[in-house]
C-alpha cells in the first residue's frame, strides 16, 4: 500500500510539469516568409518609435496600410466570402489592395491620418490594461474587453485631433515599440506572447507566462519611453507638420505674386510702344 503521507504521483507530476514548461528549451523553427516579414516589420517599428513624427507623411501611410491590410485580411481568411473559403494567398491580396487604399486616404487628409494614429494609441493602451488586469480579474464577457478597446481607441482619436503634435509623438513611439516587441517574440520565443494576449481577449484561460516573457513584454513600455523621448529631442519647436503644409501653401502664393509683377511689367512695357505706333499712324494719315 502507499504511504498516504509521502507526496503523491500526480502533485509531484504536476509541479514537474510547471517547471518543465519554463526551463525546457524552445524549439524554434523559422519559415522563410514570416522572418522576412518579421524583419521588416522591425525596420518599420524602428522608423515609427524613434522618427515618427518626422516621418508624418510616411507615418501615416503606413498607419493605413497596416490596419487595413489586417482587418481585411482577417475578414477574408476567417470568414466565408461569397460561399467560398480564400486561401491565405488570395486574403493577403486583397487585404494588401483595400490597404494600400487606405494608406493613401490616411496620408492625402490629415484628419483621418490623425484619427487613426489616435485610435492604435487607444488600441495598444486599453490592450496593456486588459493584460495587467488579467492577472487579478478575469472578466466575464466579451463585451468589456472589446468595449474597452472601442472606448479608448475613440478617446485617443479625438484627444489626438485636438493635440496633434503630442499625441502623435505619444502613437508612434507606442506602436513601434509594440511591433519590435512582436518582432522579438517571435524570433525569442515564436509568438508565446501574442498567443497568450489573442488568449486573454477571447477570455480563455492559458498557461501562464514563463520568466522571459514578461522580460520581452518590458520592453515595451522601455522602448516607448526611449521613443517618446528621441522624438521630442529630434523635433524639439523646429519642426511642425503644419508648417510644412504652410511652407507650401506660401511658396504657391508667392509664386502667383512673382507672376502678377511679371505680367504687369509686361502691360507696362507694352504700352509706350502701342502709343507710339498711334501717333505714327496719325502723321502719315493727316
Amino acid at each position: 500500500m502507499a504511504d498516504p503521507t509521502g507526496p503523491s504521483s500526480e502533485g509531484a507530476g504536476s509541479g514537474t510539469a510547471e517547471v518543465d514548461a519554463c526551463s525546457l528549451e524552445i524549439e524554434r523553427k523559422y519559415d522563410v516568409i514570416p522572418a522576412v516579414i518579421c524583419s521588416m516589420c522591425c525596420l518599420f517599428g524602428i522608423i515609427y518609435c524613434f522618427f515618427g513624427y518626422r516621418c508624418f507623411k510616411a507615418v501615416m501611410f503606413l498607419s493605413g496600410l497596416m490596419f487595413g491590410s489586417v482587418i481585411i485580411f482577417l475578414l477574408c481568411h476567417k470568414e466565408h466570402v461569397l460561399d467560398t473559403q480564400l486561401s491565405v494567398e488570395a486574403s493577403a491580396g486583397i487585404g494588401l489592395g483595400i490597404g494600400l487604399l487606405c494608406g493613401l486616404v490616411t496620408m492625402l487628409v490629415r484628419s483621418v491620418g490623425l484619427f487613426m494614429t489616435g485610435l492604435l494609441l487607444g488600441l495598444l493602451l486599453a490592450l496593456a490594461a486588459l493584460l495587467v488586469t488579467q492577472q487579478f480579474y478575469t472578466p466575464t464577457t466579451v463585451w468589456v474587453p472589446l468595449g474597452s478597446l472601442l472606448g479608448a481607441g475613440m478617446l485617443f482619436a479625438v484627444l489626438t485631433l485636438q493635440w496633434q503634435k503630442l499625441f502623435t509623438m505619444l502613437s508612434t513611439a507606442v506602436f513601434g515599440a509594440a511591433i519590435m516587441t512582436v518582432c522579438a517574440d517571435y524570433f525569442v520565443e515564436m509568438l508565446v506572447l501574442a498567443t497568450h494576449v489573442y488568449e486573454c481577449l477571447r477570455l480563455t484561460p492559458g498557461p501562464p507566462l514563463c520568466w522571459y516573457s514578461w522580460v520581452i513584454l518590458g520592453i515595451w513600455p522601455a522602448l516607448s519611453l526611449i521613443g517618446v523621448l528621441v522624438q521630442w529631442k529630434l523635433t524639439d519647436d523646429s519642426f511642425s507638420h503644419t508648417e510644412v503644409v504652410i511652407s507650401r501653401r506660401q511658396k504657391r502664393v508667392q509664386l502667383m505674386r512673382i507672376r502678377e509683377k511679371d505680367a504687369k511689367k509686361r502691360q507696362q512695357a507694352e504700352l509706350p510702344a502701342k502709343s507710339a505706333g498711334q501717333t505714327d499712324g496719325h502723321r502719315h494719315f493727316p
